[in-house]
Formats: structure tokens, C-alpha cells, sequence
């Protein structure tokens, strides 16, 4: 199962680390590049926005700071409704 990650921050670096280590594949998101790179050189697969990494993806995991954050990855322009298709 691939796995779209959006937040890599003090929380969600640990945890994406964490699915990498059980063998899951990753493909992350953060606005601050140098913690996408990281999990890059970790091995997961980058994505350019959240919504390129929800396409990416079966499933997406969010660890976002606060409710404004939220709001934008979810119904942003480059948010995950844009990726969103029927199941």
C-alpha cells in the first residue's frame, strides 16, 4: 500500500520514519523542503504539493500544527480535493 504523508514536522518526521522502517511505501509532502528531503533520503517518493501526494496514494496520513494548516492541505488550491476520486 502506498501511503501519501503530509506534515513532516516534529511529529509526523518521526512518524513517517516509522512507516518506512516497517516497509510501507511513502510519498510526503511538507512546505518546508529540507524535511521532504530528509524522508527523500530516507526513501520515500516526493511530492510537488498535498495534492500530488493524495493522488499518489491509497491512503493519506495528515500531522498538521494547527486548523488554519488543516483547512489549507484539505480545500486549498493545491489541497487534497483535488485529488479525490470515487471508491
Amino acid at each position: 500500500m502506498k501511503i501519501g504523508f503530509v506534515g513532516l514536522g516534529h511529529m509526523g518526521a518521526p512518524m513517517a520514519r516509522n512507516l518506512l522502517k516497517a516497509g510501507h511505501s511513502l510519498v510526503v509532502y511538507d512546505v518546508v523542503q529540507r524535511n521532504v528531503d530528509a524522508l527523500k533520503a530516507a526513501g520515500a517518493a516526493a511530492a510537488q504539493s498535498a495534492a500530488r501526494a493524495a493522488d499518489a496514494a491509497e491512503l493519506v496520513i495528515t500531522m498538521l500544527p494547527s486548523s488554519p494548516h488543516v483547512k489549507t492541505v484539505y480545500l486549498g488550491m493545491t489541497g487534497f480535493w483535488r485529488a479525490l476520486r470515487p471508491t
